[in-house]
């Protein structure tokens, strides 16, 4: 996390300023945790900025994501690929999987590449918004990470999408209400 009034990033390894932010009363910071979901075939990608890795906020990210990928028209999941984290060894998270989306199958441990979407996904991120310039807060920080996730869903063109954004890639959600003549 970043501290309010900005990090070392935003100030200079070493500063004044840097320094009272790393030590002042409170100046425990802790860590916020990306939680990121993205479809196979068409690259959508759902980030959140969370809390914790605990398996019940797992749990809770991955039911927000079913129903953002259920909104843009991919209603059936036919497998989720994780990493080896003990959030995602938990018994509870295997068992929402299992029955939301039938297949649950974690990567080789130590084997980032068989997750490499995801991965890619996560350096993108890295490479063009958490470290692409300082920060004067987490908030702010957040708030980047969602505009970011949005360009990249609907305007950043894909080479494994034939140079369309990922968003081009989802069927068109149906729409089941009648229109009104009068």
């Amino acid at each position: 996390k970043i501290p309010d009034g900005g990090g070392w990033r935003a100030h200079g390894r070493g500063s004044t300023a840097a320094k009272a932010a790393k030590c002042g009363p409170g100046a425990k910071v802790g860590y916020t945790y990306l939680h990121s979901a993205v479809d196979g075939f068409s690259r959508l990608a759902y980030t959140e900025a969370l809390d914790d890795e605990k398996a019940v906020t797992t749990i809770g990210f991955f039911c927000r994501a079913r129903a953002f990928f259920a909104a843009h028209g991919i209603r059936r999941l036919h497998r989720v690929v994780t990493d080896n984290g003990a959030n995602y060894r938990a018994r509870d998270f295997t068992r929402c999987v299992e029955a939301l989306a039938g297949r649950h199958q974690r990567i080789k441990p130590y084997t980032p590449r068989h997750n490499g979407k995801v991965e890619r996904y996560n350096r993108l991120l890295a490479d063009e918004v958490l470290y692409a310039r300082p920060y004067s807060s987490e908030q702010a920080r957040r708030d980047a990470i969602g505009v970011w996730v949005n360009h990249f869903n609907y305007h950043r063109p894909h080479t494994a999408c034939g140079d369309h954004p990922p968003a081009s890639r989802v069927p068109a959600p149906a729409n089941n209400v009648m229109p009104s003549y009068n």
